[in-house]
């Protein structure tokens, strides 16, 4: 019996995120990677380019992000496994290509290394601030898919998590972490391989001349086929038929995009993923994810020292983002407390789910860095104390914002 040879990962690791990630990609089954390289999610790429021979992969270098996201979604249609690997402003590069893809229903992973921005922003440092621009940066009405790992046993896992739900509901899945996380050093566990679960590839295979590969099954997903195997394939972004051609009038229109973004909709309890504790009877609830979720915890256990009920409500799966959730969380709680490294994205999802039934206090950061535990601490604290309802979102200034906001803020010399 041949060795499958992504067992050569398997064992106890200790690694970054970034590496972590690259290995994920090998023991998901993903056979090709084109990227370019960029702070802080190159150790993502390289670890993925040493490792590929090992699983009969390849990873290619593009002159660009535009091209590289064009290579991916090529390979798709060619059959394999296909990500792209990158940072901020290469994202920003990508968002034509990624509503092109979400347009040909393609299954592919993008894994973004966030970084502080906004333009070049602060390369090497953490950030969050890309949450709102993976759910609508493209043009147009389409979904996607994204989740946020908070440590680099989670990054591993959750990158062959994505090319599951990728294959399994045939489109883009966003991976959404951050610098802190990416360069993060912990114990990563890598199972052999027959003990990954894998999601193949939906394939069509019905006579090449009764193939349509738009048209959906049941579940809203159409079967694909591998470019040049003998099957009728027109890809084109226009809004399409069943057999690919474009198509112009309101009423096929409207029914075409219904699916594109019902397929996602309707599974949304099969997709979305979190982590929850102490929300039945909690006053105040902090939502977060991605590394903020991991400096939060002490704030939370300072609460809980000082007799608050605190709940912890983590967003693995950030989009399609868990509106019944928070909206029945918000019927019995006072209060969510939000942090984020951002001025206000996810908060403004939590804020609109809560119909005005609970307060929302967003801890911002600006990036190049992580919040201060103790600022997520009183912001929880004002959170409980609050009594009467807030309209809108407050936004908890912490220490150094109140000096900037005061006039009272000097450079060091």
């Amino acid at each position: 019996m041949k060795a499958n040879p992504r067992d050569v990962l398997t064992g106890v690791h200790y690694i970054d995120g970034d590496v972590a990630a690259g290995y994920g990609v090998l023991a998901a089954g993903c056979k090709f990677v084109a990227g370019y390289p960029i702070t802080p999610s190159t150790e993502a790429a390289e670890t993925f380019a040493r490792v590929a021979p090992k699983g009969n992969a390849m990873f290619i270098q593009m002159e660009d992000e535009l091209a590289s996201i064009s290579a991916v979604i090529g390979a798709s249609f060619a059959g394999v496994k296909s990500m792209t690997i990158t940072s901020g402003p290469g994202y920003t590069l990508m968002m034509e290509a990624i509503g092109f893809g979400a347009m040909l229903e393609t299954p592919f992973v993008l894994l973004n290394i966030q970084r502080g921005g906004p333009s070049t922003g602060v390369p090497t440092k953490t950030g969050q601030a890309d949450m709102m621009q993976s759910r609508w940066g493209s043009h147009g009405d389409y979904e996607i898919i994204a989740i946020s790992p908070d440590s680099p046993q989670e990054l591993f896992d959750y990158t062959i998590k994505a090319f599951n739900l990728a294959e399994m509901y045939r489109c883009p899945v966003m991976i959404m972490s951050d610098e802190c996380v990416g360069h993060m050093t912990e114990k990563v566990v890598i199972p052999p391989a027959e003990e990954i679960e894998l999601e193949p590839r939906r394939l069509y295979n019905g006579p090449p001349g009764e193939y349509l590969p738009f048209k959906p099954d049941g579940d809203f997903i159409p079967k694909m086929v591998k470019a040049g195997a003998g099957y009728n394939l027109y890809i084109s972004g226009h809004v399409h038929d069943e057999r690919g051609y474009p198509v112009t009038n309101e009423e096929f229109k409207s029914v075409y995009l219904r699916r594109l973004v019902d397929k996602i909709r309707r599974n949304k309890d099969k997709i979305i993923e979190l982590k929850e504790e102490n929300t039945d009877d909690a006053e105040v609830i902090v939502v977060s994810y991605g590394i903020s979720s991991r400096v939060a915890v002490r704030g939370i256990e300072k609460a809980r020292e000082k007799g608050i009920k605190i709940g912890n409500l983590r967003l693995v799966t950030v989009w399609p983002f868990p509106d019944e959730k928070i909206i029945d969380l918000a019927k019995t709680t006072k209060a969510f407390v939000v942090p984020e490294i951002n001025y206000g994205q996810i908060a403004f999802e939590v804020e609109r789910c809560c119909h005005g039934r609970a307060n929302v206090v967003l801890v911002p950061h600006s990036g190049a860095g992580v919040h201060n535990p103790d600022d997520i601490y009183d912001a929880i604290v004002f959170a409980a104390k609050e009594k009467k309802k807030i309209e809108g979102i407050v936004e908890y200034k912490t220490k150094l914002e109140k000096l900037v906001f005061e006039g009272g803020f000097k450079l060091k010399e």
